[in-house]
């Protein structure tokens, strides 16, 4: 694919003189750009609609990335991170070339509807040229990828059938899937921390597909993949697993994706930190160290409300008993009446900053998080405001793609 022509001195002067609008009507903005997007049912089935709630945080996240490019028009090497990302997720929500013109045109749509006269043929000519200048960032990125997906041993192309091998119950919400292919060859070896999409078909709000990404729970193993799904409240997607979804029962899957993993080869210590179903990138990544690195200083915490709640306890102090180098403390919130410091857990009440200063290789080691958002939050800020340098705090999270360090 052809590399875009550098920007113009015009647009980009163009584009920041649209920053202060952009922070007044951002939301405004992205939420009429949705708008129109879902009027069309094939570009809605690539969303996630549990994402376009009330509180609209994915209107939030979306505009506050277009106010970052905005900002950033200059110095496009400040987003590559999150450009990484976004090519990972496009990835494995199958985003092709055909999908970016149907965005293109939502978005200078949504920027009259919301601007009105200021939209002026000037400025919707900046940002259609601005726009089109990371697409085809994008999709260089996301068709190096996908080649790469494609020819890797174990890899494809698409959507390829998984047969439901083993269904475990890991806890009273969590419930582990062992997926083997249909047509029984090899699967890639995916590196541990990344996850899988799966096009499941539970009706949505236009009665299409649904697509959900879920961590892989195993170590690379070339022959199959486990996923550990937490039941959600008011999620279809998790709800239909649970309950439908039997052994020999068929699954769409898309191959992994993910910037957030294990490296190759680690360099510093590893704290593997992690948050009610946040846990199963880490089990991943403890299975994987433990076969690979099995010398290396390991710390596995977890948080969790309690031993109703917590999943796969005994395999990961089984991998710990096994290795010594791996570390194993749990924190339960809100103990059940049997539940005992010592026995059933380590430590009663939330994990803090002070615990992992005292009991952590605090400013020597890389430390990777997932878990729900406000965990995130205040790990990820936390950590750094301690003095753990940014490039030593990794996280994966789903849902919208908020700024966790902003505070």
């Amino acid at each position: 694919m052809p590399q875009p022509q550098p920007l113009s001195a015009q647009t980009i002067a163009i584009v920041k003189a649209t920053v202060p609008a952009l922070a007044d009507h951002g939301p405004a903005i992205t939420r009429a750009m949705y708008a129109r997007l879902f009027q069309d049912a094939d570009i809605a089935a690539l969303f996630n609609h549990s994402h376009q709630g009330q509180d609209g945080t994915q209107t939030k996240a979306l505009a506050n990335a277009v106010l970052a490019y905005a900002r950033n028009i200059e110095n496009l090497g400040a987003l590559a991170p999150a450009v990484e990302r976004i090519a990972q997720k496009h990835v494995g929500l199958r985003i092709l070339p055909d999908h970016y013109p149907h965005v293109a045109t939502a978005l200078l749509g949504a920027l009259q509807d919301v601007l009105g006269e200021a939209a002026t043929p000037d400025i919707l000519a900046a940002w259609g040229e601005a726009y089109w200048f990371l697409a085809h960032v994008l999709m260089a990125r996301e068709q190096g990828i996908y080649n790469d997906l494609a020819s890797a041993e174990g890899g494809w192309s698409g959507w390829r059938d998984f047969t439901v091998a083993e269904k475990i119950v890991e806890s009273d919400i969590i419930t582990s899937f062992v997926l083997v292919p249909k047509d029984g060859g090899p699967v890639l070896r995916h590196k541990a921390g990344q996850y899988l999409t799966f096009l499941l078909p539970v009706a949505g709000p236009d009665l299409v597909p649904t697509r959900r990404n879920y961590s892989i729970s195993t170590a690379p193993n070339g022959r199959n993949y486990r996923i550990s799904v937490k039941r959600e409240e008011r999620g279809a997607a998790s709800s239909w697993l649970h309950a439908h979804v039997r052994v020999g029962d068929v699954l769409r899957v898309s191959p992994p994706a993910g910037d957030f993993f294990l490296p190759d080869q680690p360099q510093r210590p590893v704290v593997l930190l992690s948050g009610g179903v946040g846990l199963t990138p880490m089990v991943s990544m403890v299975e994987t160290i433990a076969e690979k690195h099995p010398d290396l200083e390991t710390h596995y915490i977890h948080g969790t409300a309690s031993s109703a709640t917590h999943a796969m306890d005994a395999h990961v102090r089984a991998i710990a008993a096994r290795h010594p180098g791996i570390k194993v403390a749990t924190f339960y919130s809100d103990p059940l009446g049997d539940d005992e410091p010592g026995i059933s857990h380590d430590v009663t009440g939330l994990i803090t900053l002070d615990w992992l200063r005292d009991n952590t290789p605090l400013h020597q080691a890389d430390f990777y998080l997932c878990g729900p958002k406000p965990f995130l939050r205040a790990f990820v800020g936390g950590l750094s405001l301690a003095g753990v340098p940014s490039d030593r705090i990794h996280y994966e999270f789903f849902g919208p793609a908020e700024e966790l360090t902003a505070a």
